[in-house]
């Protein structure tokens, strides 16, 4: 026994050390490193896939393909399905509104199953983002309607239907396409905010926002009574 305890007990340190050391470097630089890619590198490698997603400019390539002609030199120049109803071909309206829709959802569930908690918005939000502001386009893109309902639909179906009814009502009253999108897309953080407080309702808030801004000119002129009726020859 007075040979044994001795043994024993530097045995038994031996082994805590080198279980200590094993557990340091499960802690160490790789640890460190996959929760920086979580926190960090992963919501940026979200947002990258969502913005480049969203920048695809569909309203352009289908009215080329089609031989409708450059979208950017018709009516307003925007590269959304409102201008693309200009050029007279209303199944490639209504092709450039599914697929600038689908692209937004799209985005959403890449992102929620790459990061559950959050990544969703944050994908969608940059979709939205690069559909506005793409930057194979110099950063001029469309108004984000469109896109803005897809984001929507595949975050919350409740408050997309609600867009979806807003815009078609505020359309069908006034007959004018601006109305109809910037009154879809202030109710939707509105109807977020009962729904769901502050948090739900602030990724819906950022896209309204960047929606009436990028409908200024619209405004403009609705205040002078000059924003033309769907279906006019004039620029929207």
């Amino acid at each position: 026994m007075g040979w044994n305890g001795p043994a024993a007990s530097r045995h038994d340190r031996d082994l805590s050390g080198l279980a200590t050391i094993a557990k340091a470097a499960q802690q160490g630089p790789l640890a460190t490193w996959e929760d920086d890619f979580v926190e960090w590198q992963l919501p940026a490698l979200i947002a990258a896939i969502g913005y480049l997603l969203g920048s695809i400019p569909f309203g352009i390539v289908l009215t080329r393909l089609a031989g409708a002609g450059d979208l950017r030199a018709i009516g307003s120049g925007s590269i959304g399905a409102t201008n693309v109803l200009r050029t007279g071909r209303k199944e490639l309206a209504a092709a450039t509104l599914m697929l600038d829709g689908a692209k937004g959802a799209l985005a959403v569930l890449i992102g929620s199953r790459l990061l559950p908690d959050n990544g969703g918005a944050i994908c969608g939000v940059l979709a939205f983002v690069g559909h506005c502001y793409p930057i194979w386009l110099g950063f001029k893109g469309g108004k984000g309607v469109a896109t803005m309902l897809g984001v929507t639909l595949a975050l919350n179906w409740i408050i997309a239907l609600i867009f979806a009814v807003v815009w078609l009502g505020a359309f069908g009253l006034s007959r004018i396409s601006s109305v109809g999108g910037m009154s879809a897309a202030v109710s939707a953080p509105l109807a977020a905010l009962m729904l769901g407080g502050p948090v739900v309702a602030t990724p819906f808030a950022i896209m309204a926002l960047i929606v009436v801004w990028r409908h200024r000119s619209n405004i403009a002129r609705l205040l002078r009574g000059e924003e033309p009726r769907v279906g006019s020859s004039k620029e929207a």
